[in-house]
């Protein structure tokens, strides 16, 4: 096989797993509003469980739940048999992927939920299987063939099986009114989780800030400026923000060729300059200067009064964007 016909192939793949997708949602039915309903109003955990290939794909269902809000933990239907239905409560509910639905060894784990009370949903391509017959709702995963030139490697069906955890998972978090700042806490580790806990606060600088007051001339502004990082303040007597002066504004006023030293601050600094709160989301504040073309903004509290300067340096370095 030459490397055209390795891409070629590759590609063939690619276009029959996005084709069974496809197919699985056209044919998508009631069924899945009901399998989403049983799970928003599970009050214990979900159980997922699956055999081989279909357990490694029960396992990362298991995951993306758990990361989403809804507890879930992956059930080996063989080590349930021998004391791990211990871990099966009343208020669970059940996941079991099974291509054929007649998988001897989930068989019995469905027999004792049953018992139990649990009402499971079946992820299969057989919905008039066992499995999908004695199931609560039964959430077809059918496909005309594997990818597999021998048609026996699970390989398209395994996909839909994902495809459709994925979509039950994405529903049910939706529909639970899952946030950004949810998913946040469930990955504080990880870099997403960092930019959606990271406050402009954690970042600003706090002390020894560029502040004038408006008698000020651009005498002292333009030391604070050099001295600053490019941003001066202009504030009351209470600290609250009047205007902004910034580098951009001392080139444009050199470039007037006036006497600078001797002119009010007030004659220069922008009154309505662009500022966040200390609270906001720091990629917000990334959002803002980006959008805006400023690299400092002043930070405020709920009175404008000053309580900090953010810089697009320090954010970036935190890994805010």
């Amino acid at each position: 096989m030459n490397v055209e016909q390795m891409i070629a192939r590759g590609r063939q793949v690619l276009e029959l797993e996005r084709d069974v997708v496809a197919v699985a949602a056209e044919r998508l039915d009631a069924s899945f509003a009901h399998a989403v309903q049983l799970l928003h109003a599970c009050t214990g955990r979900v159980i997922v469980s699956g055999v081989g290939k279909s357990g490694l794909i029960g396992r990362k269902i298991a995951a993306t739940l758990t990361s989403t809000g809804t507890p879930a933990t992956f059930l080996h239907p063989t080590e349930s048999l021998h004391g791990d239905l211990g871990i099966v409560g009343a208020h669970d509910v059940a996941i079991l992927l099974s291509k054929s639905g007649e998988t001897f060894e989930l068989l019995p784990l469905m027999e004792q939920l049953t018992r139990l009370g649990v009402p499971t949903i079946a992820i299969t391509g057989t919905v008039d299987s066992t499995l999908g017959r004695h199931a609560r709702v039964a959430l077809d995963a059918a496909v005309r063939e594997e990818a597999c030139p021998h048609d026996l490697a699970p390989t398209t069906s395994t996909t839909l099986a994902l495809a459709l955890g994925d979509a039950l998972a994405v529903v049910l978090l939706e529909a639970k009114g899952f946030r950004r700042e949810d998913f946040a806490r469930f990955h504080p580790g990880g870099a997403l989780g960092r930019k959606l806990l990271l406050r402009v606060r954690d970042v600003m600088v706090s002390e020894d800030l560029p502040i004038l007051p408006l008698a000020t001339t651009m005498r002292e502004a333009v030391v604070e400026l050099a001295k600053r990082r490019g941003i001066c303040l202009i504030a009351d007597a209470a600290q609250q923000l009047l205007g902004v002066i910034t580098t951009g504004d001392l080139s444009r006023l050199m470039e007037s060729g006036r006497e600078i030293f001797a002119i009010p601050v007030a004659e220069v600094m922008h009154r309505t300059p662009k500022v966040i709160d200390a609270d906001a989301l720091a990629s917000a504040a990334v959002h803002l200067m980006e959008t805006k073309g400023v690299v400092a903004v002043p930070v405020l509290d709920g009175s404008r009064r000053i309580v900090g300067v953010v810089h697009l340096h320090d954010l970036l370095r935190a890994g805010a964007a």
